[in-house]
């Protein structure tokens, strides 16, 4: 599972790191070293024009995102905050996700992300969770695996309201390996900037083929170093969270099984 995540980069750095011809970004984003779950996100995503008869090709674009898929279908927008990752051995297929997989994928950019590992103090028999800040390992930007989903408020009553409309994403994960593993056995997908066409063009639909294109964040070349429990807290920001701390003096207990979505 990822549940947290780091993400600094302004809105120019992103638009020529994955070459966005799009300025009109909007009011930029503040940098974040906490991204939680119903936060609004970066989000790299290409969308045909609305005048399909002109036969231009889809724009690459960077939006504003909310973390947590709310599906097309849901009565409300509840069910997000339970759909912050789609499995990679499941998305295909699942209700929630599989439309998106399908139409409406996008990349995530990211600095690194958070884990927790249950640690025993073998005094006391007690169990904590310890953060460690994952990240690549010459601290490039990792650009996560995400899907997009669109959501009509059922109240709104005009489609051009803005307000009538929300739109929303998920990361996807698979089994983690390497220093994300000795952590958490899940964590997040990413897409190598050779595969970003591919990835994002929405006409792109062969799912064999896309899921192919997903691979571990910087190539499985990961840092993983324990970091303040500060971050636990998700009022808590700034650049202190990812600074390391001393690490744990007793042994990891093994890391919890997560079902995830």
């Amino acid at each position: 599972m990822c549940g947290r995540y780091v993400s600094t980069r302004g809105p120019d750095d992103l638009a020529r790191q994955f070459q966005i011809a799009d300025q009109d970004l909007g009011d930029p984003l503040p940098p974040s070293w906490n991204v939680a779950p119903t936060d609004e996100v970066w989000a790299v995503l290409e969308r045909p024009p609305r005048d399909a008869s002109t036969g231009a090709p889809a724009a690459r674009h960077l939006r504003r995102l909310r973390w947590g898929l709310v599906p097309s279908w849901a009565r409300d927008t509840k069910i997000g905050a339970r759909l912050i990752n789609a499995r990679v051995e499941t998305v295909h297929e699942k209700p929630a996700f599989r439309r998106a997989f399908a139409r409406r994928r996008c990349l995530l950019p990211a600095d690194g992300f958070y884990e927790w590992q249950r640690i025993e103090d073998r005094e006391t028999g007690r169990t904590r969770k310890q953060p460690y800040f994952i990240h690549a390992a010459d601290d490039q930007v990792m650009a996560l695996a995400g899907l997009y989903e669109y959501w009509r408020d059922p109240d709104a009553r005009h489609d051009d309201d803005p307000s009538a409309w929300l739109t929303t994403c998920t990361i996807i994960t698979t089994e983690a390996t390497d220093a994300a593993g000795r952590v958490h056995p899940r964590m997040p997908l990413t897409v190598a900037d050779e595969h970003y066409d591919v990835w994002l063009d929405p006409s792109h639909q062969d799912t064999g083929a896309l899921r192919d294109l997903l691979e571990q964040p910087a190539g499985g070349r990961l840092d993983a170093r324990p970091v303040s429990a500060a971050v636990n807290n998700v009022r808590n920001n700034g650049p202190q969270l990812v600074d390391a701390v001393a690490g744990p003096e007793t042994g990891p207990t093994p890391p919890d099984r997560d079902p995830g979505p």
